[in-house]
């Protein structure tokens, strides 16, 4: 058996006038995240998490901030992404720890609420994902939620090999369009931007 490990990292100012997502959960509160996309600060730390634990880049290799197509997306598209990667790669998710540092909201009495969220849009049980809040006393981080994520990935060889991955990363417009088309329609394109391609015999995977 062959593990992984993965860690990632985000953080998005709380700005007015935009709804609040954190971990794929619509929060009632006075302000949401900043971001190119729906903000989601857990998301995309365990999007990232997931890619590097595949050596597989980041958020941005896939979704830049500076493509229109990614305005006000949905979060769960890009981790959708790197579930795919994963995968592609041989591997599975065992278990997921993250923590949240923010002042407002309070996380706690929706935790348990949010790591069932999280579970689903992974395909885990809910006791495989931890989530955890801290507040940022010292760190002048009051109008800022961040998010630190690290997973553990296990291969899905039965024999325990180690899949051979390269880095090949979609260059071809085409493949690009196609690519957001199969994300946006949700009809799942296995020759997906930035996909990795192993070089054993998918039909051995269990």
């Amino acid at each position: 058996m062959s593990l992984r490990i993965g860690y990632g990292f985000d953080s998005h100012a709380f700005k007015p006038g935009v709804p609040l997502m954190i971990g794929g959960l619509h929060i009632e509160h006075a302000e949401g995240l900043a971001g190119h996309s729906d903000g989601d600060v857990l998301l995309h730390a365990l999007t990232d998490a997931l890619l590097g634990a595949v050596s597989a880049g980041d958020i941005g290799t896939f979704f830049p901030p500076s493509d229109p197509r990614w305005k006000g997306a949905a979060s769960s598209l890009f981790l959708r992404t790197a579930m795919e990667e994963i995968h592609t790669a041989g591997y599975k998710i065992v278990n997921v720890d993250s923590v949240l540092i923010l002042a407002q909201p309070k996380i706690v009495p929706i935790a348990n609420e949010m790591r069932e969220s999280v579970a689903e849009l992974l395909g885990v049980p809910a006791g495989d994902v931890g989530i955890k809040a801290k507040t940022p006393e010292g760190l002048n981080l009051e109008g800022v939620a961040v998010a630190h994520v690290t997973v553990l990935l296990e291969s899905l060889e039965p024999n325990g090999g180690k899949a051979v991955m390269t880095a090949e990363v979609a260059a071809d417009e085409d493949e690009l369009n196609e690519v957001v088309e199969s994300l946006v329609t949700g009809v799942r394109d296995t020759s997906a931007l930035g996909r990795k391609r192993p070089v054993f015999d998918t039909d051995d995977l269990t």
